[in-house]
């Protein structure tokens, strides 16, 4: 059985993405440097923000709709007393208003009122798309663009550092959460005027700045041929997921499509699925919970026989 299994590389990369570079552009280095065409980011970062960026690579693609819905962290700079069409340093100011009159203790009062669930306005200038064109490219071609709120929840927002006109946040938040449109919202409800000047993430999901290599460090790994050991494989991307493990038998079972016994006390997520992983630590397949039948069976399957 062991000779018959296909040694496929499946993994993420995580990255610390610079300033100045698309998510896109990250995505097109990866694929040249690892020769695996086969790669997605798992959340767009804008150009203008640097941090954590996870990267999958061969069949771990399709475990982006797990990863991508993650909550994220960032450390942003907002700068009072101007408002901009864009809300960050990109666009055109709109207004501008005095600020100094705005205290730390006032600032941090409505930095809390934040918090919570709350349903959102994304930007104009997003890369949403409506009637399959992206928001942004409607907005620039002068069309006047309405996107619909979204539910978010900032778990927790806190000021790091207050130097007035410039304000330095940690917000950890659900996924899909604007940190612009956040900037731009506090500016309106002090009648200042914000926007954001300086992004960077630092938590996406699990996966931190600890986790994460320089993209100038990995162009290296990739020249020298040794980028493997910046691989995280596909079997710890869901880390917090309870875990089947399987022989060499089974795992040929899953491979093909095939149910197996759940046993009396399955351990699952919320969704009613587990990983199942290989006795060698690959990830086999996510599976699903027949609770009828008191199986499990396989929903996607990464192994390759």
């Amino acid at each position: 059985m062991e000779g018959h299994i296909k040694n496929v590389v499946s993994g993420a990369l995580v990255i610390d993405k610079p300033v100045g570079l698309t998510s896109h552009d990250v995505v097109k280095i990866v694929r040249r440097g690892t020769n695996i065409r086969r790669a997605g980011h798992t959340g767009t970062l804008d150009p203008r923000a640097s941090g954590v960026l996870v990267v999958l690579v061969g069949p771990a693609v399709r475990l982006s709709e797990f990863i991508a819905a993650d909550d994220k962290r960032y450390q942003a700079t907002v700068k009072l007393g101007a408002s901009t069409d864009t809300y960050d340093a990109e666009g055109r100011i709109t207004r501008t208003a005095p600020f100094a009159h705005i205290t730390e203790d006032q600032f941090l009062t409505l930095l809390k009122s934040y918090e919570g669930k709350t349903l959102q306005t994304p930007p104009s200038y997003s890369a949403i798309k409506v009637q399959g064109k992206p928001a942004y490219k409607r907005t620039r071609d002068g069309e006047e663009v309405e996107l619909e709120p979204r539910e978010i929840d900032v778990y927790t927002l806190d000021l790091l550092e207050w130097a007035p006109p410039e304000a330095v946040l940690d917000v950890y938040c659900s996924s899909g959460t604007y940190v612009r449109s956040l900037a731009n919202d506090i500016g309106e409800d002090l009648q200042t005027g914000a926007h954001l000047i300086g992004l960077r993430r630092t938590k996406s999901g699990f996966f931190t700045l600890r986790h994460a290599v320089r993209l100038r460090e990995l162009q290296d790994a990739f020249l020298t041929g040794d980028w493997y050991r910046h691989l995280i494989p596909a079997a710890e991307l869901l880390p917090d997921w309870p875990t089947v493990e399987l022989d060499y038998e089974t795992v040929e079972k899953v491979a093909f499509g095939h149910r197996i016994p759940a046993g009396p006390n399955p351990e699952m997520t919320e969704e009613g699925m587990t990983r199942a992983v290989s006795e060698q630590g690959d990830l086999v397949a996510l599976m699903s919970f027949d609770e009828k039948k008191r199986e499990w069976f396989p929903k996607k399957v990464f192994f390759q026989t």
